[in-house]
């Protein structure tokens, strides 16, 4: 993981030419987390100017508030990296936290053509990988359509989905896929994800689940998209597979949300079109040898970004503090690991990194859920802390 947790690694391709925005755990009488800006000089001090990162979002200019030349400079990005590993995180050093504090952590799901067939399959073998091949054959040669053609909610799709309901092949994954409403969930709580460096939680009664690499886009309480990030949406497809009405459990459990390694603000180096163009890369690295790389581009999205936006929050919907909106994925791993047939599922230890030229990698490492420390600092505690700090 050292590697990957490099000043070189972890920033974009082009440094920190944009608006890097994130948070860090300072030491201090007492500690608290502070909201940071991220520039070639170092890591600088953002919290007596906006003391959440909610605040700093829903601001009118972000970018300037990010560049504010009052800020304290609190050191260089290197060592804060280093500590920000799960094992060596030090207590007079700060380190890397999940970049957003108040947003609500929503997501829309089956958003690319790949991974929707994928969980029809989940659906269609209830939690049982063995019987995934047969019933992907099949699935695939009913649809026969090129669903990535197809436009969610068009007369087209329309069409397409009277000719499987006809076939008995019909799905509520298809519904949400090809049909007029998106599927938006809330993956974890405010506060609750983890960030660079971290450990993310596999459920320990899971036996079939994967990472799910996707771009995050930063949603101000007005719905404008004011920056994006990246995130892995830990996924139990056993569980989900079982029932759909499981998802929460499948979606929402300790440290099952990752996000980082910080927010790229949209600025005149980064913008809408940048998100949309988005190659996000993962590889999954294992201590038993085995190494997984993939790609998804958001060229290949079903939804526009901004779409997605417009169903997750408007006059339907409020969210004063703003969100953070997962855009889905295309990866859904069908390699075998191990036993053929059962295709891949994750082990403990599994190094997970996702990437991105404009927005750089965020790295975290695999573990029972149950054997990382629980989630303790939530939005009372934040309060208070600030409060106890001067800062409110």
């Amino acid at each position: 993981m050292d590697d990957y947790l490099s000043v070189a690694a972890t920033l974009p391709e082009d440094g920190c030419a944009g608006a890097l925005v994130g948070r860090v755990w300072l030491p201090g009488d007492p500690p608290g987390p502070a909201v940071v800006s991220i520039r070639a000089e170092g890591v600088f001090d953002l919290t007596p100017l906006v003391p959440t990162m909610s605040e700093l979002c829903n601001a009118d200019d972000p970018v300037a508030l990010a560049r504010a030349p009052e800020a304290r400079r609190l050191g260089e990005l290197a060592p804060i990296l280093a500590n920000s590993r799960w094992d060596r995180r030090g207590p007079a050093h700060p380190w890397l936290l999940a970049p957003v504090d108040l947003q609500a952590l929503k997501a829309a799901g089956v958003t690319f053509a790949r991974s929707m067939l994928e969980r029809v399959v989940e659906e269609q073998v209830k939690g049982d990988p063995g019987r995934a091949a047969g019933i992907r054959e099949r699935i695939q040669a009913v649809v026969g359509a090129d669903l990535h053609t197809i436009r969610p909610g068009s007369p087209e799709a329309l069409r397409l989905k009277e000719h499987l309901v006809a076939q008995g092949a019909w799905s509520q994954y298809l519904e949400v896929g090809i049909g007029p409403d998106a599927e938006i969930f809330t993956k974890s709580q405010p506060m609750s994800a983890v960030g660079q460096g971290s450990e993310v939680g596999i459920h320990p009664a899971s036996y079939w689940n994967n990472p799910e690499p996707e771009l995050v886009l930063v949603v101000n309480a007005a719905g404008r998209i004011v920056g994006a990030t990246l995130g892995n949406d830990v996924n139990l497809r056993d569980v989900e597979g079982r029932s759909a009405l499981l998802l929460g459990k499948a979606k929402d459990n300790n440290a099952s949300c990752a996000l980082g390694p910080f927010i790229r603000l949209a600025d005149p180096t980064f913008g809408v079109d940048d998100m949309r163009a988005a190659e996000i890369a993962l590889t999954i690295q294992g201590e038993d040898g085995f190494k997984l790389s993939a790609v998804s581009s958001m060229s290949e999205i079903s939804r526009d970004v901004e779409e997605l936006v417009r169903h997750a929050i408007g006059a339907h919907h409020a969210y004063p503090d703003g969100l953070a909106l997962f855009c889905g994925t295309m990866f859904a791993p069908v390699v075998d690991r191990g036993e053929i047939g059962l295709g891949f599922t994750h082990r403990i230890g599994d190094m997970v990194a996702i990437g991105t030229a404009k927005l750089g990698s965020l790295v975290n490492r695999v573990e029972d859920c149950t054997k990382i420390p629980a989630w303790a600092f939530g939005t009372n505690a934040l309060m208070h802390n600030l409060a106890l700090r001067g800062l409110l």
